[in-house]
């Protein structure tokens, strides 16, 4: 399953959509009253929060509900098609009425479970990122196959540690443990501030920078031993 690019365009007839917005705009229906040929999905967030999208299937080219690549969208509003709340996919899952469901090794599923495992995105490149960049995962270039893979096997042992210390409810606090962190001094140290000047180090004022004449040399320096 990917995500497309409103507007990337694609060979069709002229009387046919070319883009995937354009397919959107194909669809009928426009609103809740007036649904068409959108179905109600109802999406659940982190904080409990639900709201209600209108997800359809479309076509554009070879791809629609009876092929094996299925154009779905799924969209906040389908009269304006928001562009922050509008997504464009293309998904190899066949339509449950399809022909190729029989055949397909990919299980048929509806248009909620297409939205729902592609919620599942931002959750994932979220930890992609954190494997990456957090626990070293980019850092197996120039070695051999099996090291590649000890090298995944750790970084995914670690990052599991992680997400079950995240998960996992604090226990009771232990007021008589020492305090790791004490804070009785400061955080880098003393601060040594060094003393106010009581002098001036040079007298007058600097002359402004200029180029030396080319013909100028300085005078020479005699080494004593």
């Amino acid at each position: 399953m990917v995500h497309l690019k409103p507007h990337r365009g694609t060979w069709a007839r002229a009387d046919q959509p070319h883009t995937p917005i354009d397919a959107a705009r194909a669809l009928a229906g426009t609103d809740p009253d007036h649904p068409g040929d959108w179905t109600p999905v109802e999406r659940r967030f982190r904080d409990g929060h639900t709201e209600t999208w209108g997800a359809a299937d479309a076509r554009l080219g070879g791809w629609g509900p009876d092929s094996p690549v299925r154009l779905v969208m799924a969209t906040t509003d389908p009269g304006t098609l928001p562009e922050k709340a509008t997504w464009y996919l293309a998904a190899n899952l066949p339509h449950p009425a399809s022909p190729h469901a029989t055949t397909s090794t990919h299980p048929s599923v509806g248009l909620a479970e297409i939205v729902r495992l592609y919620e599942l995105r931002p959750w994932i490149e979220q930890s992609y990122k954190q494997i990456k960049d957090e626990l070293g995962w980019a850092d197996f270039q120039v070695r051999s196959t099996r090291a590649i893979k000890r090298h995944q096997t750790l970084v995914n042992c670690a990052f599991s540690f992680c997400g079950d210390q995240w998960f996992t409810p604090p226990g009771p606090l232990d007021t008589t443990a020492p305090d790791p962190c004490p804070d009785d001094r400061a955080e880098r140290g003393q601060s040594h501030a060094p003393p106010a000047p009581t002098a001036l180090l040079a007298q007058g004022l600097t002359r402004r920078p200029g180029m030396a004449h080319p013909r100028h040399h300085p005078a020479t320096l005699d080494i004593v031993p």
